[in-house]
């Protein structure tokens, strides 16, 4: 339809870019209350994520191979691959979906969405704020576990 696009760029066609955004597409109507909600729950998150890479880094320390101590963070990247991050976790096995619908990243995603869309959020918040407290205390219980038997 368009040979000379094709032949630019070594076969790849250019598109463009619209000038201006898309209405209602790019911006979000949550409140400031939603999005400081959203933004409260996100720096847990990261301060839960921070806590667990620590463990992961005592236990890497400990590993005798390379490979052994890459290992321990493995759990970590694939958990927003295994939620609602992606895909409706209806879509899912039956196996994978009920793990997808009871760990930490589907309840977190959940509720941010819900936040952003001004939609109500119900439980789902209360069950990541439950997650993401519940990671940080097991966190803080093993990291003062693994510090104490490395300097007794």
């Amino acid at each position: 339809m368009f040979p000379h696009r094709f032949q630019q760029h070594g076969g790849l066609a250019s598109q463009r870019l619209p000038q201006e955004p898309l209405r209602g597409s790019s911006r979000s109507s949550a409140s400031v209350a939603a999005w400081l909600a959203v933004v409260g729950i996100l720096i847990l998150f990261a301060v839960a994520l921070a806590r667990i890479a620590r463990i992961a880094v005592i236990a890497g320390l400990s590993a005798k191979t390379v490979d052994g101590a890459s290992a321990f963070s493995y759990p970590l990247i694939f958990l927003p691959f295994i939620s609602s991050a992606f895909v409706p976790t209806a879509s899912m096995p039956g196996p994978v979906a009920w793990f997808a619908e009871h760990q930490p990243v589907t309840s977190i995603v959940n509720t941010v969405r819900a936040l952003f869309s001004q939609q109500p959020v119900g439980t789902e918040i209360w069950v990541a704020l439950a997650w993401l407290l519940a990671l940080l205390v097991v966190a803080y219980v093993v990291a003062v576990g693994i510090y104490r038997r490395k300097i007794s």
